[in-house]
């Protein structure tokens, strides 16, 4: 209700579009670890260092265990994870999915 006038009022609803699965494939969500050959910042060690999925339409969700767990996501995906925490090759991905 209009609280000057004492009218009812609608207000216009805008309704959102439902936003649909871009799939790139068949295959369905691939698991990898994130493993550390060298540790070049001296943090995370090496080794599996974090657990991730690519999802069908590229994005990735990147988690992180330790003392601070933490989960990122990656909408630009692997290369883009790649380019932060890739180290030039001393951090690389190993796919668990056939």
């Amino acid at each position: 209700m209009d609280e000057i006038s004492g009218r009812t009022t609608t207000l216009s609803r805008t309704i959102p579009r439902r936003r649909h699965l871009k799939v790139a494939g068949n295959a369905g969500p691939r698991c990898f670890q994130l493993v550390r050959h060298v540790d070049v910042s001296g943090v995370s060690g090496t080794g599996v260092v974090a657990e991730g999925v690519e999802w069908t339409d590229g994005t990735v969700a990147l988690h992180w265990g330790g003392r601070y767990p933490t989960t990122t996501v990656w909408p630009d995906g692997i290369d883009a994870l790649l380019t932060v925490h890739g180290h030039n090759g001393a951090t690389t991905i190993q796919w668990l999915d056939g």
